[in-house]
């Protein structure tokens, strides 16, 4: 786990976005848009911490944190001073099961403490199950269903970094 190298920010951003193509609705413009975004870390590298899981030089997954900007521009709120707000983690389907979105979770909450942040967010989906089923088992804290557009609502949850022992120290992968 560490961040991403610009030499890595096309496959990173690859990865990422194979592992969304699932949940994508392929007669959707919005998706294939959105699929590019989440495809595009060399867009977001210069205002997010990215993260990326790598064993030899393939890499596995990734994961974005906002700590201070936001991806989007406009139209969000900011980041809060006590908040790491964790965003588009995906980990390559081959590649699942193997505790590798757990430790680039992980990764974040060290990143988030480094900085002094007390909470760690995210939002999913509601197709999202697994993801949620790893929040959910890692501590983390459903806050509610928000909807966002018709159709699609967010499902956010928040760790309390604050209240909680400071991860073991893992080996570097």
């Amino acid at each position: 786990m560490r961040e991403v190298r610009p030499d890595e920010y096309a496959t990173a951003g690859e990865v990422t976005a194979l592992a969304y193509v699932e949940f994508a609705d392929s007669a959707s413009p919005e998706w294939a848009e959105y699929l590019a975004r989440i495809a595009d870390i060399a867009g977001r590298a210069t205002r997010t911490t990215v993260l990326v899981a790598v064993a030899g030089n393939r890499v596995l997954g990734s994961a974005t944190l906002e700590l201070t900007d936001r991806i989007e521009a406009t139209g969000t709120k900011p980041v809060a001073p006590d908040e790491v707000h964790l965003r588009m983690l995906g980990v390559h389907p081959d590649q699942r099961r193997r505790g590798i979105g757990r430790l680039l979770v992980n990764a974040s909450i060290d990143v988030a403490r480094a900085n002094g942040r007390r909470r760690l967010t995210l939002e999913t989906t509601g197709r999202m199950r697994a993801a949620q089923a790893l929040y959910q088992s890692m501590g983390f804290r459903w806050l509610g269903a928000r909807e966002v557009a018709p159709g699609l609502s967010f499902q956010d949850y928040e760790m309390r970094l604050d209240t909680m022992a400071a991860s073991p120290v893992s080996p570097a992968h």
